[in-house]
């Protein structure tokens, strides 16, 4: 199976994303738009594996606090293809640590991670090849600040379904405030 680790977003967030790859779907000449139920924050890809107990160890030794989380600004990775375009989140020396902590209990359990430096973003679409003359970040300002509380983490599933991408939830493991359940 294909397993990685996220945060998962609450309907606030969702419809902040929803908006913004909205935004982008309606002067996009081309592009793979993800769909509202994929939305997440990846904190740890573990690719194919059939470890999936390992997985579940480790982030059960992952101790931290709840934090919030704010989505800021488009952002974009451009690829020969299409363009990824992303919404960011503000810097979040917590969530930091969280990923930090994560990537820790995973390695202790065997598993071997991606060693690129974490920049944390949303997707919101692949292979995006816009229409000449539109700029996204200049209509950023349209999309409001959303806020959410991150009291969780989840191990999820990469799966195809009837040829669409669907995420599983395989575990999900509560933040506690104090080391308190």
């Amino acid at each position: 199976m294909r397993l990685f680790v996220a945060i998962c977003l609450n309907e606030p967030c969702k419809d902040a994303l929803c908006a913004a790859a909205a935004q982008l779907r309606q002067h996009a000449q081309r592009g793979n738009f993800c769909r509202r139920e994929n939305l997440h924050l990846t904190l740890a890809f573990l690719g194919e594996t059939a470890r999936l107990d390992a997985a579940r160890r480790a982030l059960g030794a992952v101790q931290a606090e709840p934090f919030p989380l704010e989505l800021t600004g488009l952002g974009r990775f451009h690829r020969a293809g299409g363009d990824l375009w992303w919404m960011g989140v503000s810097e979040n020396g917590a969530l930091t640590a969280l990923q930090r902590q994560v990537c820790a209990a995973l390695s202790a359990e065997g598993f071997s991670l991606e060693k690129r430096a974490f920049r944390p973003h949303l997707t919101l679409g692949r292979e995006v090849l816009l229409k000449p003359g539109f700029d996204p970040t200049r209509s950023a300002g349209q999309i409001p600040s959303v806020q959410m509380q991150v009291k969780q983490i989840h191990l999820m599933e990469s799966r195809r379904v009837n040829g669409a991408l669907q995420y599983i939830p395989r575990l999900t493991q509560s933040l506690y405030s104090g080391g308190k359940a």
